[in-house]
This record gives C-alpha cells, structure tokens and sequence, in this order.
C-alpha cells in the first residue's frame, strides 16, 4: 500500500495548486454524457469531486439532486464561492468509503486514478452499495500505465474488468472517441451497472 495518500495530502496538493488533473471545466466525454440525460430528478454522486466541474455544469443544466463528495475541505470551499446557489447540504467533505446513501448515477472522474490501488477492490464493493437497483456508475478510466508511488495510478482495460465483474457489468467500456486532447487515446469511457441488474 502507498502510504501518506490521506485528507493532508490532498489538502497539501490544492493549497499548492498541485492540481494538473484539473482541466478546469467538464471533460467532453462526461459533458456529452450529462447533455442526453433525460430524468432531470435523478440522484447523482460525484465522489473525489475535487473543483468539481461536473457538479458545476449538472447544476447549471437544472439538475437539483446533485451531490459532491471531496475528503478535503478547500476544493468544496472554492466551489461554494464559485456556484454560490448550489445547495450547500450537497457539498460532502467525507471519506468515501465512509459514506452512505443511494444514487441513480455516481460519476467517476480522476477519482479511481488518485486512490491507493490497493483500494480498488474497495471502491468496487463501496460502490455497489451506493447504486440504486437499476442505478449507473459512469465516467473515465486511465487506460496507461501511471506512477507506481503516488496518484495518478494507471491501468488497462483487461484488469478493470477483472475487477469489476464480480459486482458491477459493464455496458459499456472503450476508449473514449471525444477526449481532451491532452488524454486522447489514453482514457476508456465506461457505464456499468450491479451484476442483478440490468446495467
């Protein structure tokens, strides 16, 4: 296990501006996702939401049953200044895997990649308890090899079916055709749901 991956050191990375995942506004893939969603209702988690662009971009589409989730405190306090309307009861400095509730739609982006690998089994298991029946876990994959010592962490398409299948079926996971340029190639889009449920 990398040790040291705790609420300090993502407090550390934002109060230093370390944030080179941030590509300060939604990612194409997850904006042309959001823009054919239909239920405007639905109950959607944003864990390790960071600046939270998505969040931004959902609440400004009128969606209402947002919520975002960040272990540390000043990505969540630069996000209530910057969308000052957005519920602030749906802004969750929390740890992951100690939080409880149900969603239709939990969104991944760059949350996966920043966590120990040794936690990946974790978020598997975590999130098959946060889906509703008949819910969607949604979002982006690193489909390169990363750092070995600190996030990001990579992966490949083979190993995240391995370690999703025995809770979550994908319906869909291949590289992502409308990137940003800098991850073009690199980035597989996926939508999964629990293995009882039609995904």
């Amino acid at each position: 296990m990398v040790s040291n991956i705790d609420h300090d050191y993502w407090s550390k990375r934002y109060q230093t501006a370390d944030t080179g995942w941030d590509v300060g506004h939604v990612s194409t893939p997850l904006k042309e996702y959001f823009d054919q969603l239909n239920t405007k209702e639905l109950s959607i988690l944003i864990p390790g939401a960071g600046n939270a662009w998505e969040a931004e971009y959902l609440h400004h589409r009128g969606f209402p049953n947002v919520y975002l989730l960040d272990i540390a405190e000043e990505p969540i306090a630069a996000f209530k200044k910057r969308v000052p309307d957005f519920d602030p009861a749906h802004c969750l400095q929390e740890d992951f895997f100690k939080h409880s509730g149900q969603y239709d739609l939990i969104v991944e982006q760059t949350f996966f990649c920043a966590l120990d690998p040794a936690l990946r089994s974790a978020y598997v298991d975590k999130m098959s308890t946060l889906l509703k029946p008949g819910g969607k876990l949604c979002g982006l994959l690193f489909n390169i090899p990363l750092n070995s010592d600190k996030p990001p962490f990579g992966g490949n398409e083979q190993e995240y079916r391995r370690l999703f299948e025995s809770k979550l079926r994908f319906s869909q996971l291949g590289t992502a055709f409308n990137s940003i340029a800098p991850r073009a190639g690199n980035e597989l889009f996926f939508t999964a749901g629990l293995i009882n449920q039609n995904p």
